[in-house]
């Protein structure tokens, strides 16, 4: 595939075909968020991951196509700075954690606990929610039926570590969901798409747990 998961604020975005989703990443705004746009190949039914900022460039993403709905994957202002523009012209329905929605610059219509179900036309994303970056941060897995796992992080897990934590008892708290609940329950193969930066795998992370641990961050 020619798929990097490398972008660049301003450049070109990078798009991922799978059987039956297309996922397409772009780097936006002063932080260098990554937004995803996911489409169902069967219905055309768009979900947009993180309106972090750059709103012309995310409803330039989504097109002419509608957006059905726009998970944030946790509060932090860097990852909803266009959430009210994208939400105002698109009408999509709002997704989040519970314990982050009610810091969220818009009413979430959906508050998702772990375990809960996201769908994008025929395909569905399983939330895991995973404590210490923010009190309420989601993951979103969707299980390929046709190919390995992927999970979209936010900023909870990156190429060489968990996500910034306020606390030793936040860090504890997040490096063990994050060990329990992703690496725990999916495979070495597994793509990992975060919040900033170029994407990983668990299999490229899961040898340096320990170390994390040891570190402290």
């Amino acid at each position: 595939m020619n798929y990097t998961g490398s972008v660049q604020v301003g450049g070109t975005p990078d798009v991922l075909e799978l059987a039956h989703l297309i996922i397409t990443k772009v780097a936006v705004g002063e932080m260098s968020n990554n937004a995803y746009l996911l489409r169902c190949r069967h219905t055309d039914e768009q979900l947009l991951i993180d309106a972090a900022a750059e709103t012309d460039t995310l409803l330039g993403l989504v097109g002419d196509t509608p957006l059905a709905t726009i998970v944030t994957t946790h509060q932090h202002w860097d990852h909803v700075q266009s959430l009210e523009a994208v939400l105002a012209a698109t009408g999509a329905t709002t997704v989040a954690g519970r314990d982050d929605a009610d810091a969220l610059p818009v009413t979430v219509d959906v508050r998702v606990d772990d375990g809960d179900t996201v769908t994008v036309g025929q395909s569905t994303l399983r939330v895991v929610h995973l404590v210490g970056h923010t009190p309420g941060s989601v993951a979103l897995v969707y299980d390929d039926p046709d190919g390995s796992p992927h999970v979209f992080t936010g900023d909870s897990l990156f190429p060489g570590g968990v996500g910034k934590t306020g606390s030793p008892e936040d860090f504890t708290s997040l490096v063990d969901d994050v060990e329990t609940k992703l690496f725990g329950t999916l495979p070495d193969e597994t793509w990992v798409y975060p919040g900033h930066g170029d994407d990983t795998t668990l299999g490229a992370e899961r040898p340096h747990l320990a170390e994390w641990r040891e570190r402290g961050w």
